[in-house]
């Protein structure tokens, strides 16, 4: 029976001072607010504040404070850039590349939010701060390009699935609202028919049994979402 060997432990103050150079990297984190509005996917950029970026939007972000986790800091950056709470927000990914940052090692992981433009307020007068049309976007500041164009695949991916997409409608909505919300999401036409079966099967909505008023078409029934699924946590099952 070979001899148990005791390991030898370490402390962590010496640890650290070994591996000094490891915690000399920031942690941020990027918030990527989508809104909606006339048949528009929008998102929310501030001109950047650096020099070497100078012209250029990026999109709200800030970096991670010692004394809180990623989830405390994504919410505070979203209230301290736009005043919002209550936010649907949901984790996307980690972007970690040497020279992403021009002042050093930053290690961002983005969120994407969903925002009602219509019905919530934002907190953005005097802050070079923005609602832009998604699909003019073509450079932003930082590696902001690439986070975005993540966050927009990840929801396209998921829209059809989970109930998030309520969160960019009013309360009340017509089916025709709906449609072009998705339509705006995906950057493709769907089928009417085909569309409201879809829907119908989802059994998300619920008819209020209210129509449309001063609408320049037929005005159309308005619906709102069931109780339960206006979910602001990070997922939905």
């Amino acid at each position: 029976m070979a001899e148990k060997v005791t390991p030898v432990l370490k402390s962590a103050r010496k640890e650290r001072q070994n591996l000094q150079s490891f915690f000399n990297i920031a942690v941020s984190v990027d918030c990527v607010i989508f809104g909606y509005d006339k048949n528009e996917l929008f998102v929310l950029l501030r001109e950047s504040e650096l020099e070497e970026y100078q012209g250029l939007f990026s999109l709200m972000g800030d970096l991670v404070r010692p004394n809180e986790d990623l989830t405390e800091a994504s919410y505070r950056i979203l209230f301290e850039r736009t005043g919002l709470q209550h936010v649907y927000m949901e984790q996307v990914h980690t972007f970690g590349k040497v020279d992403r940052h021009p002042t050093g090692r930053v290690i961002t992981t983005a969120y994407f939010c969903l925002v009602n433009m219509q019905d919530q307020r934002l907190a953005i007068a005097g802050r070079d701060v923005d609602w832009y049309p998604v699909r003019k976007v073509k450079q932003l500041a930082f590696d902001h390009q690439e986070i975005l164009q993540l966050c927009i695949r990840q929801l396209q991916e998921r829209v059809m699935e989970r109930p998030m997409i309520f969160h960019l409608l009013p309360t009340r909505f017509s089916l025709r609202e709906l449609q072009s919300v998705y339509e705006a999401i995906l950057g493709v036409e769907l089928d009417r028919r085909n569309f409201r079966k879809r829907i119908a099967l989802k059994d998300w909505i619920t008819d209020t049994q209210t129509m449309e008023k001063e609408v320049s078409h037929r005005p159309g029934k308005l619906y709102q979402v069931k109780s339960g699924y206006l979910n602001t946590t990070q997922s939905y099952q």
